[in-house]
């Protein structure tokens, strides 16, 4: 008989189930838009500026991004979980993006973002999750986690200084500043805002930064001015996909991490919304992200994952209608449809980028920090596992070229990514010890 864990039911003002009146509906669609949007918008900013995409490009994987998180979380509200959540662009895919796309090429990134969501689907919809969850354990997502977020730390700083934009340092003092501006902007609403603006930091943050940009020069909205009003993002944008080897097993780790990672959202929406939450829920959960990964990859975006940005939104709103939340999928939808709003977008300087993911990266390894401190007793076996598994995440990706290019591709690309190599070395580790 399958287990069926039942939660203590919480005071919600409307339910998983009810409807709200169209204005009402809006108004929190809206919301939920709000409180995913900043780090959802931030995933192809940062993928984008790290392997050299023109702004043009840039802002049509805005437009991609937006349209594919639309369908996820309509796909994740009807035939998926069925519970209010919001789906938007995986931090854990970053690193593994960001090195296929500047060694391989976008049409790479495709055909893994497509081969891996359908694993992932495979995963959920033929109940096997139960086992790719036993690999990863609290010691092994949590230092997997951790590696994430350090392995995107020198992303984060050459954007705070510009460095993308402008290497000679011409313009280290403006960008300094407005880096700044907007680090401190996003850490001040994270920490003293009130209500629902509360859940919205990297949102501000991006508005102030991007105000205060303006006046010192290192906004251009050329870009914006050659985009037209209204067009409809295309299916393979980056030219017919490549399936290759070496990529697809490089992103498998970050999908294994969206796995857990929403796992650990489905049973906090329930407990929020009051729902039972069982097997077959989880199951179609995942089987529905995987399915909305591949079609991300068909549209030229990027990988997704539940977003606990917004079940915060349900808790604080007491609003758990998941009719809401599909509607804030329709106007994702309908903002990718607008290529000058994407181009707003993909203009923001480099550095409020790196004073947003200044906080965001840091916040990554720390809720891994975190779960290894919660979740994992430092006996001496996991302590050596911890340590072995984070020197080499950290280490093996400073290997230089020349020397990677000994090994085979697959082997090299395992090893140039911290995430991938460290949470590859704590699972074995972790089922040898």
């Amino acid at each position: 008989m399958e287990k069926v864990e039942t939660i203590e039911k919480p005071v919600l003002k409307i339910g998983i189930e009810e409807k709200v009146e169209p204005a009402k509906a809006l108004v929190f669609g809206i919301q939920h838009v709000l409180a995913m949007f900043g780090a959802t918008v931030t995933v192809p900013l940062v993928v984008g500026g790290a392997i050299g995409l023109s702004g043009d490009q840039i802002a049509l994987m805005i437009q991609a991004v937006l349209l594919a998180m639309g369908i996820a979380t309509l796909l994740q509200t009807t035939i998926g979980s069925r519970y209010p959540i919001v789906q938007g662009s995986s931090f854990a895919f970053i690193p593994g993006l960001i090195a296929i796309g500047a060694s391989l090429g976008m049409a790479a990134v495709q055909g893994a973002l497509i081969v891996g969501g359908l694993i992932e689907a495979l995963i959920g919809w033929l109940g096997v999750i139960g086992r790719v969850r036993k690999l990863f354990t609290p010691l092994v997502t949590g230092v997997t986690i951790t590696l994430i977020g350090f392995s995107l730390a020198d992303v984060a700083v050459k954007n705070f200084f510009n460095f993308y934009a402008d290497p000679s340092g011409g313009t280290l003092l403006k960008a300094s500043a407005v880096a700044l501006v907007t680090f401190l902007t996003t850490v001040l609403v994270a920490l003293r805002a009130k209500g629902s603006l509360k859940a919205m930091p990297v949102v501000v943050g991006a508005v102030v930064g991007y105000v205060v940009s303006i006046p010192l020069g290192l906004a251009d909205f050329g870009l914006v001015k050659t985009l037209p009003v209204v067009s409809v993002p295309r299916s393979f944008p980056w030219g017919a996909p490549v399936f290759d080897g070496t990529a697809i097993v490089l992103l498998l780790f970050a999908f294994m991490v969206s796995i857990i990672e929403s796992v650990g959202d489905y049973h906090a929406i329930a407990a929020v919304t009051g729902s039972e939450i069982n097997g077959k829920r989880i199951a179609r959960g995942i089987g529905s992200e995987g399915l909305a990964c591949s079609i991300a990859g068909l549209l030229g975006a990027c990988g997704t994952t539940s977003y606990s940005e917004n079940i915060g939104v349900v808790a604080l709103t007491k609003v758990g209608s998941r009719h809401v939340v599909q509607v804030g999928a329709v106007i994702l939808v309908l903002l990718s449809l607008l290529p000058k709003f994407a181009g707003i977008l993909a203009s923001m300087p480099a550095p409020v980028l790196g004073g947003l993911t200044l906080a965001l990266y840091g916040m990554i390894s720390v809720t891994g920090l975190r779960l290894i401190k919660e979740r994992v007793e430092f006996t001496d076996r996991n302590t050596l596992i911890l340590a072995a598994s984070l020197i080499v995440g950290l280490g093996a990706p400073q290997l230089p070229a020349e020397f990677l290019a000994t090994f085979p591709r697959v082997i090299a690309s395992i090893l140039e990514s911290g995430m991938a190599v460290g949470a590859l070395t704590a699972i074995i580790l972790d089922r040898l010890l």
